[in-house]
């Protein structure tokens, strides 16, 4: 998956549009995009919705994100809306991988009682909203079965520091978010999931949002989270590898299996060896 779209969960209107844009995964949000005294509607219309579009075997994925664990919130979420059977949880505010445990515990529970498959909702941990969550990166390995994807945030962040912002005038990062983006993009991989990078809060700069999702691809994220419907085709465009590296890809991937005794072979006047195979065959898996 390349495209992740967050939808306020009380907005019919915006879950609409979202199926409507091309988006690889819808996040109904029940945390920050809706107020307090709203969120008990939110569940209802979130697990309406829910049952609905899942009648749709060309929908996209469907994840929630849910309050988190330390509001109290987590467990009334759940129970509005795993009854409708959502592919993935979204976590806010994770600290750590103990964090993706205690909600795993609490998804299986409730697979258990609304005879949902064991295991079949998938937890996306958003990894870097507190000061305290940057210490806790290197725990997601082997956290959960469960623990699909990895990514961060730089808004809730960057109020926990008392940051003035966490972007310069020309919309690149300044020094602690950018060290912090790298850190969160590592910890995805180290835990062998989907490293997903985070929004881009201004979604009519259209020139900064695309400059921002190829730094995020050169760099190894796999995947952004959208706030708005026009920019789920850049990060579909962008993210999606173009016919000239799947076909080299290809190349590499049989030139091994050609060879299978050799540690090295050429191609094109280039030297490659084991990394440059694991490179092929992870973007192949992912195409």
């Amino acid at each position: 998956m390349r495209s992740f779209l967050f939808v306020p969960a009380d907005s019919e209107r915006k879950f609409e549009k979202a199926l409507a844009s091309g988006t690889d995964a819808i996040i109904l949000d029940l945390e920050d995009s809706v107020a307090h005294a709203n969120k008990p509607k939110a569940r209802e219309i979130a697990s309406g919705l829910l049952r609905a579009a899942k009648q749709n075997a060309k929908r996209p994925a469907l994840y929630v994100r849910v309050n988190a664990l330390d509001t109290g919130m987590t467990d009334i979420d759940l129970d509005g809306v795993m009854r409708a059977g959502p592919d993935g949880v979204f976590l806010p505010k994770s600290l750590n991988g103990t964090d993706v445990q205690h909600l795993a515990a609490k998804l299986a529970v409730r697979e258990a009682e609304y005879g949902l498959a064991d295991g079949a909702t998938r937890i996306t941990a958003i990894a870097t909203e507190t000061a305290q969550a940057i210490f806790g990166l290197g725990t997601y390995r082997g956290a959960s079965h469960r623990l699909e994807a990895i990514t961060w945030g730089a808004e809730d962040l960057s109020a926990d520091i008392e940051a003035e912002t966490p972007r310069h005038a020309d919309g690149t990062y300044t020094t602690p978010f950018a060290i912090v983006r790298t850190m969160a993009l590592f910890a995805a991989h180290a835990a062998e999931s989907l490293a997903i990078d985070t929004i881009y809060p201004n979604f009519r700069d259209t020139a900064g949002f695309r400059a921002d999702c190829e730094l995020a691809r050169r760099d190894g994220f796999l995947a952004k989270m959208a706030i708005h419907p026009d920019q789920v085709p850049v990060i579909n465009e962008i993210f999606t590898p173009p016919a000239h590296e799947i076909a080299r890809a290809q190349k590499i991937v049989a030139l091994f299996a050609e060879n299978p005794g050799t540690g090295v072979i050429g191609l094109d006047g280039e030297m490659l060896d084991r990394p440059h195979l694991r490179r092929a065959e992870r973007l192949l898996k992912r195409v």
